[in-house]
């Protein structure tokens, strides 16, 4: 136990702690951020006005192979509370190596991004209302997350995309490539056993993931060329 803490130790003290304070004090670095999380701001307001939009021009539930053919299951505590621990497993992970900060906020909210134009242009109802509705509102965590999703937001699943974003995006990293791509296969089974999206919506989304984290690459060449960059 001793070891171990001396370990963590000088890992704080000579890796963690200066890689840090050589981030947050280089001015390109700073802009960078400001760039990203001003990205991300906006498109979660995109994302909140199509959600609204959608809303209110819902039609009706499409017929679906896998849907039509699978019972309803509870699957609220991995929608919800599930999509909560990602989220702060994803901060934990971008606090352990910062670099990845820029591009990855920058890939996020292109992905948020092209999911609201997509999200105001076909306008189906979800499969189950009435499991949707019930979540909605047995659910606390609900205020956060219902904010980016309401169940009329179908076309593409963010809960089997964004994970596979994220893989591609740590490919190189193999533990956290096999971490995002289970939470991706996870993510998929869900909305598919919850009836919370369509199959068609699960399985574009990896292919929209991957089309998402092309574009990021060519409009934001200087952020994730900072990927392969020694901060220290």
């Amino acid at each position: 136990m001793t070891d171990l803490k001396n370990k963590v130790k000088n890992y704080c003290v000579n890796n963690f702690f200066p890689k840090h304070i050589n981030f947050w004090t280089d001015k390109t670095i700073i802009v960078h951020l400001l760039v990203s999380f001003t990205l991300l701001i906006v498109s979660i307001f995109l994302t909140y006005f199509a959600r609204v939009y959608a809303n209110g021009h819902t039609s009706y539930v499409a017929t679906d192979l896998l849907l039509d053919n699978l019972p309803v299951i509870d699957v609220s505590i991995f929608f919800f509370q599930g999509a909560f621990i990602f989220i702060l497993t994803l901060i934990a992970i971008l606090m352990y190596e910062p670099k990845r900060i820029p591009f990855t906020l920058e890939a996020t909210a292109v992905f948020f991004s092209i999911r609201s134009f997509f999200m105001i242009m076909t306008h189906l109802s979800a499969p189950s209302v009435e499991y949707y509705n019930y979540i909605q509102h047995e659910h606390h965590v609900k205020e956060v997350l219902f904010t980016l999703t309401s169940g009329n937001d179908m076309f593409f699943a963010g809960h089997s995309g964004y994970p596979f974003l994220l893989a591609i995006i740590f490919w190189e990293i193999s533990y956290l490539r096999y971490l995002f791509l289970f939470c991706s296969l996870l993510g998929a089974v869900i909305v598919i056993l919850g009836h919370l999206h369509y199959s068609i919506d699960v399985f574009a989304s990896f292919f929209i993931a991957f089309g998402v984290y092309e574009i990021s690459k060519f409009f934001f060449k200087k952020e994730y060329n900072l990927l392969n960059t020694k901060i220290i």
